[in-house]
């Protein structure tokens, strides 16, 4: 059961930050490129801060670490560059369409593949997922922001897949956010984009970094040891349900017919994945 309300906690962090994504950035407050990285810095600050107090050690050097903040750089890149050209629906199908087969294509080659019961509750939960967020018309969404947001998606596998071997979460979570920090700060300023934005879109960015993804990581860090691949894939799915069911409240969004059918779907296909088989 703990088990069980770390992942819902985790999850609900995830999906907060699409909704503070779209309250910053669809208003106009901030432009993307610089949400994302006063999101990085505010979660590396968040994280070394927890790291000194605990007095646990950073470490930069390790290859695993650098494929951590590299992963994570891909992912906040092109998360934030590709919503300039995707709608919310097509963007997340697409985000977690690329995370879920990334992390189960990974996990085929490892010693503990997929098995017929997770890959079915994936493949249940990914249509219920295709049924809510399918845009009307595929051919209207743009190819510069699907290859961004599939790029995303491939980091955000790989780092999920990275954290399964992480022993110490906190330290790893606030090394990446820290190399990750150079990466994602070069963006707007190579692609020229205004570093504009108000007190009111700076602060939605410093709690997104800081706690709903600075926290939010460390803690699926920590819970990542104890899932298989195909569990932590599937459950992600869970995500863009949760962000549209927190749209519907605090953003005065009202769910339709398809999103709770297809809600029930998501949820049963990823019940069915977790599931332990009986024995």
């Amino acid at each position: 059961m703990r088990q069980v309300l770390l992942i819902a906690v985790t999850m609900t962090a995830f999906a907060a930050n699409s909704i503070l994504n779209r309250l910053a950035v669809d208003s106009g407050a901030i432009e993307p490129g610089l949400f994302a990285v006063v999101r990085v810095a505010a979660g590396a600050a968040m994280l070394v801060l927890l790291v000194l107090i605990q007095k646990k050690h950073l470490s930069f050097s390790c290859l695993k670490r650098w494929g951590g903040a590299g992963s994570l750089a891909l992912y906040m890149i092109g998360f934030s560059l590709a919503y300039r050209a995707l709608d919310a629906g097509a963007g997340a199908l697409i985000l977690f369409g690329a995370t879920q087969i990334t992390m189960f294509t990974i996990a085929c080659f490892l010693p503990s593949p997929p098995s017929g019961r997770q890959l079915t509750g994936a493949g249940i939960a990914f249509l219920g997922l295709c049924w809510v967020l399918w845009p009307g018309e595929m051919s209207a969404v743009p190819l510069s922001g699907a290859v961004l947001m599939l790029a995303a998606g491939v980091g955000w596998g790989i780092y999920s897949v990275i954290g399964r071997t992480e022993s110490e979460a906190l330290p790893a979570t606030a090394a990446n956010f820290c190399l990750a920090l150079p990466f994602t700060a070069a963006v707007p300023l190579v692609l020229g984009e205004p570093l504009t934005a108000s007190g009111t879109g700076l602060l939605l960015a410093v709690i997104s970094g800081a706690i709903t993804s600075g926290l939010g990581y460390a803690l699926w860090y920590r819970i990542l040891p104890t899932l298989t691949g195909g569990t932590a894939a599937t459950v992600m799915l869970s995500v863009p349900i949760i962000a549209l069911a927190a749209g519907a409240v605090l953003l005065g969004e009202t769910p339709n017919s398809t999103l709770i059918l297809g809600s029930m779907v998501v949820i049963g296909g990823i019940a069915f994945a977790v599931r332990p088989a009986k024995t």
